[in-house]
């Protein structure tokens, strides 16, 4: 049908298409938040139509800047930007949105959908995955930029809400922003003052703006969140401040256009009903009668505009030709740095010799020191624990403000913003982040890490104290139940490595998975080279030394390998044919073939001691009905660790004792 001709801007057409294409789908579903898009609807379109460098024909490509919603509950709002903008979205895709299947998740879902660029949900996540994504700006630009060939330029743009600022993340990750003086993170916040339980003066009455100008952040306000040439000046200017992130706070009204429900929690996260979206389309003028109708004069506007677009890649594409052209080893590391981790390195020098006893944590930084010669992009720190958690890269520089080309990255005391900064980090492109804290403190890092797995990033965790082995710091500090919750993360790999050659099988396994996020859980005590381990823990768990027909079969990962290994030889005195298993990682383990596993652990052998300094959860899948598990099920105690591990059974003669039992000897 011919688009009738409506007497208002292009531009605002364009805006209330976005909205009702919103709302329609939220309808259609009869699920959804339609406040945030109707809303923020002239911000997000006065960003992706006048400010933002992107090519809906390349969605990858390295340079463009990048868009995070941190405001995930708003995803229809970026979905209709990706259908109009040709990410290959189509109306149907909209029209689906929240069924199963759909290209149109009820949460932007990275790898899911064309376009989207993290998967966000979780309050707050978004912002601090933004500045991970502009911290690797910064961290890029200074290492591969030279005169006339800026080949990293782009910004990173977040779109918060009310909600996102609330969370104490945002607060983690913008005081580090500010500190490090990101000047290419621009927060975009939909300042409507509406939660889902009522106006935000019941609970939220900072002075937001204050908060970030504190935080070293460059802050502007918008005092009417429809003007889009008020919006799209403010985020000029806020390009133009080189030195800080910045902070714009545009106020808007939530679900805006909708007469009887603008500006009411119930607009938050609830359709707004078939009667309440003819009152808007009336309401704002709309002319046509069509649901999910994109006018003819909006699809020619944005096609004009996306054609517009491919220029960016087009000059970028033209510079790095010059750049290789003039730099050409600088270029084929930019390439190496975009590249998987090639494994062929790892077998030319020593990074498998290792001949000392050592705690894993101090084991983990020799190996991460090799680690770091033949992989150059690694890029990381800890939460204010470096030097207890063995993390820093010698001769790698400290990355700062002043410094974007050091290396070791410190997070300050912030472990959840670490990690999802981290997301951000590997979510950008050309670096391989790690991070690293205690391993009780992972409580503090799950809420990410668990997004890590769900978008299958590689990013690294170097989690230490692994056990009650952390000894007189107490149960505050000693983890039991972390191993477990860890390991049960869907598509996270937790690697618990027992000496120095399972510790460097550890990062070797770590460094060269590609789809899934790798703990490395290391102790603080001594642990003792033993003569049998090493690539064997390339397949999760392997045989260290026993019969080929066993009577019994003891198991352990980490530290309690050692007393396993121990165990082996008091039972052969007593005439147990005994089989000792390291069992590193139990998630690699899974993934071997049927024919390997049985070898290991053989089904016909039921008499089975698992041991392990953490709960027991998890390890009756390999001990079975007629097995046992050394653990411990309970909080821990302050003492000297080789006090608590006797107290809690984690000794030989314990192992021995309870391998007898299981014998009925």
């Amino acid at each position: 049908m011919q688009t009738p001709k409506v007497p208002i801007s292009i531009d605002t057409l364009s805006v209330n298409t976005i909205r009702l294409l919103c709302a329609e789908a939220i309808q259609e579903a009869n699920s959804g938040h339609p406040g945030l898009p109707m809303g923020a609807a002239p911000a997000a379109y006065a960003l992706w139509s006048k400010i933002l460098r992107h090519n809906p024909a390349n969605p990858h490509w390295p340079d463009r800047d990048r868009f995070v919603l941190s405001a995930g509950h708003g995803s229809t709002l970026l979905y209709s930007l990706l259908h109009l903008f040709g990410y290959g979205l189509s109306l149907n895709d909209l029209k689906n949105f929240r069924q199963t299947g759909s290209k149109t998740p009820g949460h932007p879902e990275y790898g899911h959908t064309t376009g989207v660029e993290a998967t966000t949900g979780p309050l707050g996540q978004g912002i601090a995955n933004a500045a991970g994504m502009a911290l690797a700006e910064k961290y890029l630009a200074a290492k591969f930029n030279r005169p006339g060939h800026d080949i990293v330029s782009h910004y990173t743009f977040a779109l918060c809400g009310d909600g996102c600022l609330m969370e104490g993340i945002s607060a983690e990750a913008a005081s580090l922003a500010g500190t490090l003086g990101l000047g290419k993170l621009i927060v975009l916040y939909d300042s409507n003052n509406i939660t889902i339980e009522g106006d935000t003066k019941i609970a939220f009455r900072e002075n937001v703006r204050q908060r970030f100008e504190a935080y070293g952040w460059h802050v502007q306000l918008v005092p009417d969140g429809s003007d889009l040439d008020a919006i799209a000046g403010a985020i000029k200017a806020a390009k133009r401040e080189t030195e800080r992130p910045s902070l714009i706070e545009i106020k808007t009204i939530i679900g805006c256009g909708a007469p009887n429900k603008q500006g009411k929690p119930s607009a938050h996260g609830e359709p707004l009903g078939r009667d309440e979206i003819q009152a808007a389309k009336a309401n704002l003028g709309w002319p046509f009668t069509d649901s999910f109708y994109v006018p003819d004069e909006v699809r020619a506007h944005i096609e004009t505009l996306r054609a517009g677009l491919e220029r960016f890649e087009d000059d970028w594409n033209s510079l790095v030709a010059s750049y290789q052209q003039n730099y050409p080893e600088d270029y084929a590391e930019w390439e190496a740095w975009h590249d998987a981790v090639d494994p062929a390195p790892f077998e030319a020098g020593d990074f498998w010799d290792y001949d000392k006893d050592l705690a894993t944590r101090l084991s983990s930084e020799i190996v991460l020191n090799k680690a770091a010669r033949l992989v150059p992009n690694l890029f990381g720190g800890s939460a204010d624990l470096a030097p207890s958690t063995k993390t820093i890269m010698k001769g790698r520089g400290d990355f700062s403000k002043e410094n974007p080309t050091g290396a070791n990255l410190h997070f300050g005391i912030r472990e959840h913003a670490m990690t999802a900064i981290a997301n951000g980090i590997a979510l950008h492109g050309g670096l391989r982040p790690y991070m690293s804290g205690f391993m009780v403190f992972s409580d503090y890092m799950k809420p990410a890490m668990r997004l890590s797995a769900l978008m299958g990033l590689p990013v690294i965790s170097v989690l230490t104290h692994d056990s009650i082995g952390v000894g007189e710091d107490g149960p505050t500090h000693q983890p039991v139940e972390q191993l477990a919750s860890l390991r049960g993360i869907p598509g996270q790999t937790v690697i618990r490595p027992c000496d120095t050659k399972e510790t460097a099988a550890a990062w070797y396994l770590a460094l060269t998975r590609t789809n899934s996020p790798t703990a490395i859980a290391l102790t603080r005590q001594t642990t003792k080279l033993l003569p049998e381990t090493g690539r064997g823990a390339l397949k999760g768990g392997y045989i260290l030394r026993g019969w080929e027909t066993p009577d019994i079969i003891l198991m352990a990962t980490g530290s309690e390998v050692q007393l396993i290994y121990e165990a082996y030889d008091l039972l052969e005195q007593k005439g147990v044919k005994t089989r000792v298993a390291s069992m590193p990682s139990l998630e690699i383990f899974e993934e071997q073939p049927e024919s390997y596993k049985e070898s290991v652990l053989p089904k016909a052998v039921r008499a089975r001691l698992a041991v392990e300094a953490g709960v027991s959860q998890g390890w009756h899948k390999y001990t079975g009905l007629d097995g046992d598990i050394i653990a411990i099920d309970t909080f821990g105690a302050s003492g000297p660790f080789g006090d608590l591990f006797k107290k809690y059974g984690f000794t030989v003669e314990n192992i021995v004792r309870r391998a007898l039992r299981l014998l009925n000897r």
